[in-house]
């Protein structure tokens, strides 16, 4: 024992060294921890990068007035987010991230879509129109006829559209020679920032303004307008992408957006990509205009390969460039499973340090086959969609099919032989040593990894990957914490996320969060897969982030052992896929994962002393004999 720790006086801390799950640091929790409703949070982010960083736990604050779960400061300033870039650029794709990842952090944050407000901005009739100055394609009609735009039923004639294109814009409306059509755009786009602005008067923190928003005159009067604000920051970011396989991957995309439903997908492209041009006559880049203002802003290239960023103050835009920074777009696959049943799964027990049972080894083993199978899998999966997208540009590009060279992507084996040879090369290229495996400090998830190959696998243990530290509670039942602390027993129920296991060192959901968050920034960061063998607590944490659950739900979602939760980083979020153990068959079966992860809402009501618990044991396993 250090000299330091010898100083403590552990006789009147009511635990021993080793029992935490900070290795006997014991002051990690500050002693009033539990006694004070909330910690406001410092201004500055590099403050608290410090402070995590030397691994002083943080207290998540209990909302003063707003939303569960939101997290306020000392100024209380809130921020504008405002996306600029051409489209195709991957703005949707950083939105939606950095959205999520705000809101798992706890604040209230909401994305403002221009384009969604810019399909619903009226019928023809309500604007005026000369020849191909603003063509709006479609009238509302009813009828069983197919509609000439899009090929469905709901027009009366062959010229007239169904109801669903009544919104839709062609290439024309975005050119900027339209006068009538850009004066429609700019005005949208600031009934948004208006719509934008109440809900941050409302209560909201952060508000994403997501838009093209790319000339200097519209960003101009967005800064205008925010000066009438008090206690309002804007920041601007920025997508730049010259990788001409992603804008072309992004155009294939934007052909199934709600602007070209029923459209044929070659007549979509072609007006998207006419659509783009018009941007690129107008487009100017976030720069010098902005830095004459002072105006925070923040260029993503290539989705994170550069990061410029300028004047950037605050906490929250701090929080913004930092996430940013750690982006790619590496096809890989985030697994998350439980450990192996433990010794104190079985009795019933929460915490401690435990090692595996006969059935836990069991799990292990077949955790470490099913693994070796899926990066096979996997790699073939990718190799195939690589494969598709290539020969899909390739045939766009040129007027031939299949002329396209080995430079291109796209590869015509001659023969089985020749398909089989190159198939093994792509999966020893996509099957790389650099597969990971993550576990936490503890005997049960580390005794869970033990079966990989370290030669395959890179097995990390970390600390933040602990489970939830119950304090005094540690080593007990819930039958037995609900007899002897039956106060604390409804508190948590009553709160699951912001309640405080009592003792030192104790810790809520909330913590929980602030511990993640740089796991959740690797994660992001890292372009391989991983295997991520946590807990409980751990798990529906890490999920919740994944699969943008919010933080009222997590501790309540049911996550029982045997396991498996595959997270695909996909354009337009997170695709997941769930196996479960079949102990008969030793080995996994896919199940349908949306109704996986169900929510369990417990009632408040005291057990007596003969009643089973009403929150699920930790013993609680997917793979017993009855299942």
């Amino acid at each position: 024992m250090s000299e330091r720790l010898r100083r403590l006086p552990y006789e009147n801390l009511g635990t021993t060294e080793g029992s935490s799950p900070m290795g006997g640091v014991f002051f990690d929790t500050p002693r009033f921890a539990n006694s004070v409703p909330f910690f406001r949070f410092q201004r500055f982010g590099r403050v608290l990068a410090i402070l995590a960083g030397s691994g002083v736990m943080l207290a998540v604050p209990k909302p003063v007035a707003g939303g569960h779960g939101e997290v306020r400061t000392d100024s209380d300033h809130k921020l504008v987010v405002v996306m600029v870039g051409l489209p195709a650029r991957g703005k949707s794709y950083i939105v939606k991230k950095l959205k999520r990842y705000l809101s798992w952090l706890g604040f209230q944050t909401k994305i403002f879509n221009v384009g969604d407000r810019r399909r619903l901005a009226g019928s023809a009739d309500e604007y005026e129109t000369a020849g191909e100055d603003l063509q709006r394609v479609g009238r509302k009609d009813s009828g069983e006829a197919p509609c000439s735009g899009c090929s469905s039923p709901g027009a009366d004639a062959q010229t007239a559209e169904c109801a669903q294109c009544e919104t839709r814009h062609s290439s024309a409306f975005f050119d900027p020679d339209n006068k009538k059509a850009r004066q429609i755009r700019e005005q949208v786009a600031l009934e948004v920032f208006e719509d934008l602005l109440r809900w941050l008067q409302a209560g909201g923190q952060i508000a994403i303004h997501d838009a093209t928003n790319s000339t200097i005159e519209r960003r101009h009067a967005l800064i205008s307008r925010l000066k009438c604000e008090t206690d309002v920051n804007l920041m601007f970011v920025e997508s730049i992408c010259t990788d001409r396989d992603i804008i072309n991957r992004n155009i294939k995309l934007k052909t199934h957006s709600p602007d070209y439903v029923g459209i044929d997908p070659e007549v979509a492209e072609a007006d998207f990509r006419a659509r783009l041009r018009n941007y690129e006559r107008a487009y100017r880049s976030v720069g010098a205009a902005e830095e004459k203002l002072d105006v925070q802003y923040c260029k993503i290239i290539d989705v994170g390969k550069k990061v410029i960023a300028y004047n950037i103050q605050g906490f929250l835009e701090s929080q913004v460039v930092f996430y940013l920074m750690n982006m790619n777009l590496e096809p890989r696959v985030i697994y998350i499973t439980r450990h192996g049943e433990s010794e104190d799964n079985a009795a019933g027990r929460i915490g401690g340090d435990a090692s595996l049972s006969a059935n836990g080894s069991k799990y292990a083993r077949a955790l470490a086959r099913f693994i070796d199978r899926r990066r096979l899998e996997f790699a073939v999966e990718v190799e195939e969609y690589n494969r598709l997208v290539a020969q899909t540009i390739c045939s766009t590009a040129s007027s031939t099919p299949g002329t396209c060279s080995e430079a291109e992507g796209a590869v015509s084996p001659d023969s089985a032989a020749d398909a089989l040879r190159l198939e093994q090369s792509l999966l020893r290229r996509r099957v790389q040593p650099g597969f990971e495996v993550w576990t936490s400090m503890l005997k049960r998830t580390m005794e869970t990894a033990e079966f990989f190959d370290a030669q395959r696998y890179r097995i990390k243990n970390i600390r933040s990957l602990n489970e939830i530290y119950a304090g005094k509670c540690e080593g007990m039942t819930y039958q037995e914490i609900a007899q002897k602390f039956p106060d604390e027993f409804e508190a948590r129920q009553l709160d699951k996320f912001y309640y405080r296991y009592p003792g030192i060192g104790g810790e809520s959901y909330a913590d929980v969060v602030m511990r993640l968050q740089q796991v959740i920034v690797e994660l992001e960061r890292i372009r391989h897969s991983v295997l991520l063998v946590t807990h409980r607590a751990m798990a529906r944490t890490l999920l919740a982030y994944l699969m943008d659950i919010p933080t009222t739900h997590m501790p309540s979602m049911e996550l029982p052992l045997g396991y498996i939760y595959a997270c695909e980083p996909r354009p337009f979020g997170n695709f997941l896929r769930v196996w479960r153990y079949d102990p008969l068959r030793d080995d996994f079966v896919e199940i349908d994962a949306p109704s996986t992860l169900k929510i369990r809402y417990p009632q408040v009501s005291l057990p007596t002393a003969t009643s089973a618990p009403p929150l699920p044991s930790p013993a609680e396993t997917a793979y017993s004999a009855k299942n």
